[in-house]
């Protein structure tokens, strides 16, 4: 049962081009939750000042605007990535500061007993979705008497002057709607695993996200990268280093021109002839060595 809860979706698809041009003007949505208040304000002094039922139309555009702007900077905040712990609770106090103002509008009209049960009744239902989400629960929100439907009396008793019956429905309906929403998440808690606590954790999961995201963009500092700036003459391209020589093998007898191997160089070479620039060489034999030194004796 969500009441004209059910209507917020439809209500926030209106709402989306004033969404727009507020991130495009950089609004920040605690600005505003504080406009939503204001405007709770301006009601409860029209309901309380002005006669009915003079006092339903403007009554009527300040609660509208009180509603307009709490559905704004919720949206605002997440579609701008700038949801934090400080504004979520900045958007609790502002809604209940709103609902004891528009509450607090009755005190010239109704007797005192019957505004503060009133005053207190309000305050029930969101005590309960508050609870039920601590505990693990999904937020529950709308009901029979919820915060649509309060402002609804409202306008009600601001346009007929019937102050203390629409007072006495305010404090019964929102009791009601508190025990509705206590029921609800009392049964969804005591299920173990449920697709509802599934979303739920879905939820913390993307907000607590979403904030450490703004953290990091808030922590990061800007790298600036210098291009090196290119230079007008062409560039030259190293020249390729000389390959080095292969060396013999060691297996491979000395040939003409070439040096003798690291094997080859244990034998004792003959002076060779030149001829034409090239030296030719080659190794001695035994019996080479044998007969140059019968000639020197």
């Amino acid at each position: 049962m969500n009441g004209l809860y059910a209507l917020k979706p439809w209500y926030a698809e209106r709402l989306a081009g004033l969404r727009r041009a507020l991130a495009a003007r950089q609004v920040s949505p605690d600005t505003l939750t504080a406009a939503g208040v204001v405007c709770a304000a301006g009601a409860a002094a029209a309901l309380a000042w002005l006669p009915a039922p003079s006092a339903a139309l403007l009554v009527a555009v300040l609660l509208a605007g009180r509603l307009a702007f709490a559905n704004l900077d919720g949206a605002l905040a997440r579609d701008t990535g700038r949801t934090t712990r400080r504004g979520a609770l900045l958007n609790e106090l502002g809604d209940r500061a709103a609902d004891l103002l528009v509450i607090a509008g009755f005190l010239p009209l109704a007797p005192l007993w019957l505004v503060a049960a009133a005053a207190f009744a309000t305050t029930l239902p969101s005590w309960v979705s508050l609870a039920g989400a601590a505990a693990g629960a999904p937020r529950r929100n709308g009901g029979p008497v919820g915060k649509t439907e309060r402002c609804l009396l409202a306008v009600v008793a601001a346009a007929s002057g019937w102050a203390v019956p629409v007072l006495a429905v305010v404090a019964a309906g929102s009791a009601v709607t508190a025990v509705v929403r206590a029921v609800w998440v009392w049964r969804v808690l005591g299920q173990p695993e449920t697709a509802v606590a599934a979303v739920a954790r879905e939820r913390v999961v993307a907000t607590e996200r979403a904030m450490a995201t703004e953290r990091d963009v808030a922590s990061e500092k800007t790298v600036v990268r210098v291009a090196e700036p290119a230079s007008s003459a062409p560039r030259r391209r190293p020249s390729p280093s000389p390959a080095p020589p292969p060396s013999p093998s060691p297996s491979s007898s000395p040939t003409l021109g070439s040096f003798p191997s690291e094997h080859d160089r244990s034998l004792p070479l003959d002076p060779g002839e030149v001829s034409g620039g090239i030296t030719h060489t080659r190794p001695q034999s035994p019996a080479d060595r044998g007969t140059r030194l019968r000639g020197a004796r």
